[in-house]
């Protein structure tokens, strides 16, 4: 650690915040509340020992020491993860050759490769202890990151204590969504219930099933053959279970969920960045990248800091973005083209088009890194923003447009028999025989299962199998350690802390963490209309996430050094746009690709019971088109006359459609605008605790000054304190001695 005057002087520089009173008032989420209310039993409650007291706190000082609480030990004043944030400013300031050039600092060395790292070290594994002598490391263990753990709440001031705010909010965040999926899971598992009792019920069903050869349909592409409406009877019931009035309400529910959902993070949030005392967390000035150090072409005098530092042109960046950019149109318009062209030539199933999005992925992520490189950004919070955004629009692209082309395109340009519509000389694309909405319900099955049990199955092997070579490269080093110290035996047991904790793997941040559950998020609010039940795959995918990231932050990954955030950062105005998409995504969905628009005119206009609702909705081919085929007419999907023109009945269905779209949105934007104002950001107990903590921050400020001017002034009977005061200030000033 660094000595105490030190301490002192970078807290001060970096705005630490130290304790003034321990805050009495227990900490308790709404679920506790809930159930504490209703007299009833909290099973996701866990005693976890040493619960890190809450404070009210101001900025370090170092003229008000003696009005911090626990000031007169200067041993554990600072707690370790604020000796890990001095250490790591000291380390991150200190140059080692030409200041103009960005020779300053260890990540520069690093990316150099003149160390190969540069980390905190973890907590030692303790013997079996009582539970109230448990470290930081052992509770988080014990409480957190075991799968027994899995329904209990999470120990979210351990975690910050030992591993800092920024990752703390991170599993704050997922913790609460998997909290709000709960809800969501119950809704949509009955709603798909429902479906099951309409299969039983439903009268087109019947209808269908019971039709026998009345209906022979046109064939769906140009080399099938015609085919039998009846022969699809299990199919048509299959759609039910997604299909039906329910997802309306459904649809509406989770639209207004997202909205909720996101409003009230930001109270959840506001309150925790106080609680954690990072509301009033900014970092001014940050520091330049060390890769931008290294590249920039040019120098110039930083405004702020008056030092020469280097610089490269904003024109010359904005040029860079401008082309990026085109870059990342022309690759969406390609994954788009060849998501499509795949399903044209019949090449991609729904599992195979799940593995090329895997592997284009991966292609997104590393041109994502290129491209943010080659703009030269200046900090690492404007790099990873961009990163961020690039692979965002990316996965957004790569993920999405397959559900997309299924949901709003296929189907929706074919014609008619004898007129059908062509692209490059082949037919366009017909919806399968059970319609698109239970093709949209299988794509997005597929992909956000498929993704998810691929992705946990890659979280649970890939650590082990990095840290079996991580210590297989290490083993020749240890080796000869072993040889040079003649032991006979080398254990795990007897490395320092430091070799044991190399042997441990890279911490690979929260970019991929929170980039998974983000896409999971846009599953299920953008397509909830074909899929009632992706919330309850969601949540069932959560619980296990959260155990696994446990695991390796507690026990795989090194101890990454600790970060302050007060928010999730750029990734929410990427769930603000997902939730937007999702209320325009679901109002088409339901209205354009649902059969809930027809059904209802329908049985407004011809029948309340939906007797003769098939025939209703298959239209006879030209006369033209059925000498082709032996005389004999075919049925197929559409509003025409025989002639194949619109009958009235479409632009009635198209009038109403559009008419749905826009109260639908303007309903849930409405309700959602309404919330948004009704619900404040931050809860009225923070704002108490806030205003509380001001004024003891004033009261310790105006008690400094007053002592201040005592000392000043002149007392014949006392030794002078001015000088006493000035002896302080040298001590604990560091930059008396450069």
């Amino acid at each position: 650690s660094a000595p105490w005057s030190v301490l002192c002087y970078y807290a001060e520089e970096i705005s630490l915040r130290v304790p003034l009173q321990v805050v009495t008032a227990p900490i308790a989420n709404w679920s506790e509340h809930l159930l504490s209310s209703l007299s009833l039993p909290n099973p996701l409650c866990q005693e976890v020992p040493n619960p890190p007291p809450d404070y009210y706190t101001c900025q370090f000082r170092t003229n008000k020491l003696e009005r911090f609480l626990g000031s007169e030990d200067k041993d554990t004043f600072f707690k370790t993860t604020q000796r890990h944030q001095v250490l790591y400013e000291i380390l991150a300031r200190t140059p080692y050759g030409c200041v103009k050039k960005g020779e300053v600092g260890i990540d520069r060395l690093i990316s150099e490769q003149v160390f190969t790292a540069a980390y905190p070290l973890h907590e030692l594994p303790n013997p079996p202890v009582p539970k109230h002598s448990l470290g930081l490391r052992q509770i988080l263990h014990q409480y957190w990151s075991k799968w027994s753990c899995w329904r209990r709440y999470q120990p979210l001031d351990h975690i910050r204590e030992y591993f800092g705010e920024k990752i703390a909010l991170y599993f704050a965040w997922i913790g609460f969504y998997t909290g709000w999926l709960l809800p969501a899971s119950l809704i949509g598992t009955l709603i798909f219930l429902v479906g099951l009792w309409l299969v039983a019920t439903d009268i087109p069903a019947k209808e269908v099933c019971e039709s026998g050869d009345t209906f022979i349909m046109c064939p769906l592409c140009n080399i099938c053959s015609a085919w039998n409406y009846s022969s699809i009877c299990n199919t048509y019931k299959a759609g039910l279970l997604f299909d039906n009035g329910g997802t309306v309400f459904f649809s509406v529910f989770m639209s207004l969920w997202a909205v909720t959902f996101l409003e009230y993070w930001k109270r959840t949030c506001a309150a925790l960045s106080h609680r954690w005392d990072c509301s009033d967390f900014q970092d001014i000035e940050e520091r330049p990248r060390p890769e931008f150090t290294a590249m920039a072409p040019m120098t110039m005098r930083n405004p702020v800091t008056g030092a020469e530092e280097p610089y490269f042109p904003e024109k010359k960046r904005f040029n860079r973005t401008v082309t990026g950019c085109m870059v990342i149109i022309i690759m969406a318009t390609l994954t788009d083209f060849c998501s499509q062209a795949g399903r044209i030539a019949s090449l991609s199933g729904s599992v195979l088009n799940l593995i090329v999005i895997l592997l284009l992925s991966r292609v997104y992520i590393t041109l994502a890194h290129i491209l943010t490189r080659w703009e030269m950004h200046r900090t690492q919070t404007k790099y990873e923003d961009m990163f961020i955004l690039k692979v965002f629009i990316f996965q957004f692209v790569n993920f999405y447009s397959s559900p997309v082309y299924i949901a709003f395109f296929k189907g929706r340009f074919v014609g008619y028999p004898g007129n059908y519509n062509t692209l490059f000389g082949v037919r366009n694309e017909d919806c399968g025989v059970g319609g698109c909405l239970i093709e949209l319900a299988q794509e997005l099955l597929v992909i956000m299962v498929g993704k998810q049990l691929i992705n946990n199955i890659q979280e649970f092997i890939s650590p082990k199998v990095k840290s079996w070579w991580q210590k297989k490269k290490m083993h020749p080093r240890l080796k000869e350690k072993k040889d040079k110290a003649l032991d006979e035996v080398h254990t795990e047991e007897e490395l320092s802390p430091w070799e044991a904790d190399y042997q441990l793997l890279v911490c690979e941040g929260l970019f991929n963490e929170y980039l998974e559950m983000v896409l999971q998020f846009g599953f299920i609010t953008i397509f909830v209309a074909a899929c009632p039940l992706a919330p309850l795959f969601a949540l069932i995918n959560n619980w296990v996430e959260i155990r696994l990231d446990a695991q390796k932050f507690v026990t795989e990954y090194r101890r990454p050094v600790v970060e302050r955030a007060q928010d999730i950062g750029i990734w929410f105005p990427i769930l603000q746009f997902i939730t937007h998409m999702a209320v325009l995504s679901n109002a088409f969905l339901i209205a354009f690709t649902s059969s809930f628009v027809p059904r209802l005119y329908y049985r407004y206009t011809r029948d309340s019971t939906l007797r003769g609702y098939v025939n209703f909705t298959l239209a006879t081919s030209p006369q033209n088109y059925s000498h082709q085929y032996h005389n004999t007419s075919c049925r197929y999907r559409g509003f025409r006359d025989e002639k194949g023109e619109h009958l009235p009945e479409y632009f009635h269905l198209l009038a109403i459609r559009l008419s749905f779209v826009i109260i639908f949105e303007h309903l849930v934007f409405f309700i959602g605008r309404l919330i948004d104002m009704v619900v404040p950001d931050i809860p009225e107990e923070v704002e108490m605790k806030i205003k509380r903590e001001h004024y003891m921050a004033k009261e310790a400020l105006a008690e400094n000054q007053v002592q201040y001017l005592r000392l000043l002034t002149p007392q014949p009977q006392s030794d002078s304190p001015l000088v006493e005061l000035n002896e302080i200030s040298d001590e604990t000033d560091p930059t008396n001695d450069c």
